[in-house]
């Protein structure tokens, strides 16, 4: 269909399929050797779908704060088995990460993943006292722009908490999705679609935010960043030179990185303790 190639990473990445396979081993490697020394709390139901599950990470002390990775997939593909290890980076600053699975299409439409994720957040909150933090990719990217919606239907007292989105490689505005051959699972027309694009949507949520992008993606990718950073005021667009859609992400692992520090900067004066330095 008219947008199908547009909208085909793997196609235009070398070896996008062993990313995949190394995502699934780096992640078990970390997320044993968590469990095995006592900090990682694992399957955690948020919900009553077998998939509404999910793992959170602490590091070693009392938690600054929470941040919530939410992984992509083009909603149809994946769950938080594939993705603990992009919690590296936020603990080691001294946060507990979220890392949640949620249920896919075709067997329920975005708008259910966006409610779905919602319920997740609000539920990861109460575990972890102070401050949090969102980020996500490509299709979770979209769905941690969601939730500063006031449809999103987050609790106004964890909507306060909130103090930082950073959307990677975001899908920000669904409408080019229905000419792709995708849609048969997603089920979009251009009224569903509007309704669950950020970019088309006001903020309402009090949090700043940094929209991140590989400066070697798909030009669908850099467009659908630049509309949410365009579409909210105080955004901002951040570029990531010599990086595609597979490997912008790394960046979450690297506690020095500046997506990581963003993300738990704000420590201080929400009930948590200041991050390291």
């Amino acid at each position: 269909m008219l947008n199908d190639d547009a909208y085909n990473n793997r196609g235009y990445i070398p070896d996008a399929d062993d990313y995949v396979d190394r995502w699934a081993e780096d992640a078990r490697q970390f997320r044993e050797t968590e469990a095995a020394i006592g900090r990682a709390r694992l399957n955690t139901a948020y919900g009553r779908h077998e998939r509404e599950k999910f793992d959170l990470f602490h590091p070693s002390g009392r938690p600054a704060g929470l941040v919530v990775f939410v992984h992509g997939g083009y909603w149809r593909l994946f769950d938080r088995s594939y993705w603990s290890h992009f919690a590296q980076g936020a603990v080691a600053r001294g946060w507990a990460v979220a890392v949640p699975s949620y249920p896919l299409c075709p067997e329920v439409r975005i708008a259910e993943i966006t409610r779905s994720i919602s319920t997740l957040v609000a539920a990861a909150a109460g575990y972890v006292a102070g401050p949090i933090a969102l980020t996500g990719h490509s299709a979770g990217g979209h769905l941690v722009a969601r939730m500063l919606c006031r449809s999103a239907g987050l609790p106004g007292e964890v909507s306060a908490r909130i103090t930082h989105v950073a959307p990677i490689s975001p899908v920000s505005d669904l409408r080019p999705l229905i000419e792709t051959e995708m849609n048969g699972d997603f089920r979009l027309d251009e009224v569903s679609a509007a309704a669950e694009s950020p970019a088309l949507l006001q903020k309402n949520v009090d949090a700043s935010v940094s929209v991140w992008v590989g400066g070697e993606e798909r030009p669908a990718f850099l467009d659908q960043a630049r509309w949410l950073a365009r579409a909210w005021e105080d955004a901002r667009l951040e570029v990531v030179p010599g990086h595609h859609h597979f490997n912008v992400i790394d960046m979450l692992r690297d506690p020095n990185s500046v997506v990581v520090k963003e993300l738990t900067a704000k420590a201080t004066g929400h009930g948590g303790q200041p991050p390291p330095p």
